[in-house]
């Protein structure tokens, strides 16, 4: 009697223990957090985290908020929940399923709505919107060239529209940038030759920026992206990092075109300068690796003051989006390690690229 009653309470035992461990292993916690979003009407992207990293898969109520993967490690998996912008009058929401193993969770996601401001967009800042996102709405672009950035000591400076006929092209006017945005053209490089009308101490011609302005608005008013540069100077751009008058002058220039433009918003770019390089101390074909350090290095330089100058001025430049120069716009350089991006605060720098590849369609007229 005795041995059959051991024989009970063991098998008991072994019994509760199997449930025990049963149960300890059904009761694997999942932590899902945050389980609730707000996004801005730009919308933008949000992490969230799974807690331990087991195979988890999603389902959006809504196809304007989707689930990407982001990192893991063997204690957690993060993820990305991406938002597109709303464009609707009304607040909006979403509900993402989480699913890992038995375990299901909602997480639930509010967008603002759109409103119409007052302001003109032509002046709107948008808080979260990146650079990246500005450079996919420029679409396909067009250079206003051999206008504002002709030069030649030819020209009669008297009248501000010889110079935008000097090298063959018509003077602009509302109807030519309107058929761009027609023709399709979302985006308009203005490039401005400053130094033809520039004063001993550095002063632009108030005719020569109210021009600018005058096409920038034109432009703007279309729904276009526009680009302002600094363009034909680079004889004397190049002194800048190692000559304090060439400084003092592209530290001027680029103050008095932030102050002017300092009111308008996103679809306003600055770009510092073109294809500027210093085949003088090193090219592909000449040179040593020292000279190459510098040559690059001189760029780097004048990237990163050209940054300092347009954050430290006010109105919206202190968050505008800035296109910075690689080595003579050449992409090649952009990889390379002695390429550097400047400190920008706002962070929100991209690269301007120039890619003449194949000539016959992009250089020859045919």
């Amino acid at each position: 009697m005795v041995q059959i009653f051991k024989e009970t309470l063991l098998t008991s035992l072994i019994l509760f223990l199997m449930t025990a461990c049963s149960d300890d292993k059904k009761e694997l916690k999942i932590i899902v957090e945050p389980t609730s979003f707000h996004f801005e009407q730009t919308g933008g992207s949000k992490k969230f985290g799974i807690t331990p990293n087991e195979p988890a898969t999603f389902q959006s109520s809504e196809a304007w908020c989707k689930v990407t993967s982001e990192s893991s490690t063997p204690v957690q998996a993060i993820y990305n929940i991406t938002v597109e912008p709303n464009t609707t009058p009304d607040v909006r929401n979403a509900i993402i399923t989480v699913s890992v193993k038995e375990h299901v969770q909602e997480i639930n996601v509010e967008q603002a709505a759109y409103i119409q401001s007052d302001e003109p967009e032509k002046y709107t800042v948008r808080e979260n919107l990146t650079t990246h996102q500005l450079i996919n709405e420029m679409g396909l672009g067009i250079n206003l060239g051999n206008t504002l950035d002709a030069v030649g000591d030819w020209i009669d400076p008297s009248n501000i529209l010889n110079y935008e006929q000097a090298w063959g092209s018509p003077i602009i006017t509302q109807e030519i940038i309107e058929g761009y945005a027609k023709a399709g053209y979302s985006s308009l490089r203005i490039p401005v030759s400053w130094g033809n009308l520039l004063s001993d101490d550095f002063k632009v011609h108030p005719d020569l920026m109210d021009r600018v302005e005058k096409i920038l608005n034109w432009t703007l008013d279309c729904g276009m992206v526009a680009i302002i540069n600094i363009h034909h100077e680079n004889e004397w751009i190049k002194q800048v990092p190692t000559d304090s008058k060439a400084k003092e002058k592209f530290t001027s220039i680029w103050k008095q075109i932030c102050e002017r433009f300092e009111k308008y918003g996103d679809h306003l770019l600055f770009e510092p300068m073109n294809e500027i390089g210093y085949d003088e101390i090193w090219t592909p074909w000449s040179g040593s690796e020292a000279d190459k350090a510098k040559a690059l290095g001189y760029v780097n330089d004048l990237n990163q003051l050209f940054v300092d100058i347009v954050r430290n001025s006010g109105g919206n430049n202190a968050k505008r989006h800035l296109l910075v120069e690689i080595y003579n716009t050449n992409l090649e350089y952009a990889y390379d390690p002695l390429f550097k991006m400047p400190n920008d605060p706002a962070n929100r720098l991209a690269l301007t690229v120039h890619y003449y590849t194949p000539a016959n369609l992009s250089l020859i007229h045919i």
